[in-house]
Formats: C-alpha cells, structure tokens, sequence
C-alpha cells in the first residue's frame, strides 16, 4: 500500500477499495456457509454478486491507471504493478469459482425440495393425527378437504373465465384496430386518387390557357397587322408593294376641279 502511495495516489485508493471488497467477500462466504434458508442463501449470494461486479470495475480502472503510466514508470515498477493486478484477478476468480459452487448446490437443493414436495416430511404426524381421530371426525376432516379443493377449483375456473375475457376483449380491441386501420388505408387510397385527378385537371387546364394565349397572341397579331395595312394604304394609297384586303373598299381617288372659264 505504501508503494503504490509512493507511485501512485489514485492506484493505491483503488487497491485500498479492492481490499475492503475482498475481505467483505470473505466474511460473506463465511457467513453463507451457516445459512440454512434456500432464500436467505439467493439473497446472500447476489449481493456478493454485486460485490464481484464492483471489485472486477475497480480492477479494469487499476489496469487502466497502470497502462497509463506504463511509460512514465520503470521496469521493476510496471513488474511489481502487474504483479499486483494478476494477484487481484487470482483472488476474485477464486471467490466467483465459490460462488459458482454455491450456486450449484443451492440448486440442487431446490430441485430435491421440488421433487420431494411439501408434505413428505409430515407423513408420520398425519398417521398419528388420522389413528387417533373417529371416523366421524374422519368424514368430517375429509369433507373439508374436498370443499376446499373443490374452492379451488372455482377459484382456478374464475382465472381462468377472467383469462379467456381478458383475451376476448383484447381480440375485439385489435379487430377495431385492423378495421380502422384498413378504412384509414382505404381513405389514403381515396385522397391519393383524388389529388391524382386534380394534378391531371390542373395539367389539361393548364395547357387550355397556354393554347387560348397562343390563339390570342396570333389573333392579336393579325389584327395589328390588318391595321397596319389599312394606316399604310391610307397614308400611302400609291404603293403597290401592298395588295388591297379583300372585302376592304380601296381609298377614295382625288377629285381634280375642273374650272370652266365664263
């Protein structure tokens, strides 16, 4: 502890925390070896689980903190560091290697638990209880045991209505869904087709105007040029270079006044 002060204050804080861990662990076995209950000995053993777990994430900080400085340090320090980790993962493999075992057997003594039932243990006390009791009382004992097991048995039927409505219900709920889900998919196909159709409209109106301009446009275009054909044969009646329009009256020719002397 005092070495790894000197080399480092943060990797001796962390042995310092792995050490109060393993002597935890110690007396956590120790105590578990005198613990009779089967669930007693769960609980024991998940929190020395828990402890395992805290002490492996101390261990992986010591090895980071000693990579680190890896390079800072010298040959004989990263040897003594390593050796100091390997010491740690030796030891915490040595008490999940305990646990396992453990764990082993309090299985097995739930499976003998299981296999051997409840009762087996008061076959004799019942033998006694039955030899000493009338048979009166031996009716009346076993006309209890058959309207408790036959409570039971409306109790596990009550379950088991309640189970089957529960499913019902949910399965009534889920064909609501469906149905909804299938108009609401119904209706998307409707408004896609509809804004197809409009897209389609607005395409047609849309080369309705374009044509109506063109024919406005040419339109317009004939008529200035009737007009400009009109102004120049006003302006100019003795060109030749322009035809008269059909239908159009050629401009009036100039009258000579002829003056007849007295």
């Amino acid at each position: 502890m005092d070495s790894l002060s000197a080399i480092s204050e943060e990797l001796a804080e962390i042995d310092g925390q792995i050490a109060d861990i393993f002597r935890a662990l110690s007396n956590g076995f120790q105590k578990l070896e005198k613990i009779k209950d089967a669930n007693r000995q769960s609980r024991q053993l998940e929190e020395l689980t828990g402890k395992m777990r805290d002490c492996k994430r101390l261990i992986k900080e010591f090895d980071r903190g000693v990579k680190e400085m890896e390079k800072r340090n010298d040959i004989e320090t990263n040897r003594m560091l390593s050796e100091k980790k390997q010491s740690m993962i030796k030891e915490l493999n040595s008490y999940v290697a305990l646990k396992k075992q453990h764990a082993a057997n309090l299985e097995n003594n739930k499976r003998v638990d299981l296999f051997e039932g409840p009762g087996e243990g008061f076959d004799e006390d019942n033998v006694l209880l039955a030899s000493s009791m009338t048979n009166q009382q031996l009716m009346d004992h076993g006309n209890r045991m058959m309207d408790e097991t036959d409570q039971a048995i409306e109790r596990g039927k009550k379950v088991v209505q309640e189970t089957i409505n529960v499913g019902t219900e949910t399965a009534a709920a889920l064909k609501a869904q469906t149905e909804q889900m299938s108009r609401i998919v119904n209706e998307l196909d409707s408004i896609h087709f509809s804004i197809k159709k409009a897209s389609q409209l607005v395409k047609e109106i849309g080369r309705q105007v374009a044509t109506d301009r063109c024919i406005m446009t040419m339109l317009f275009l004939i008529v200035s040029g009737v007009v400009a054909i009109i102004i120049v044969k006003i302006v100019d009646p003795k060109n030749k270079d322009i035809r008269d329009i059909p239908g159009l009256a050629p401009p009036a020719q100039n009258r000579r006044l002829l003056w007849y002397p007295k």
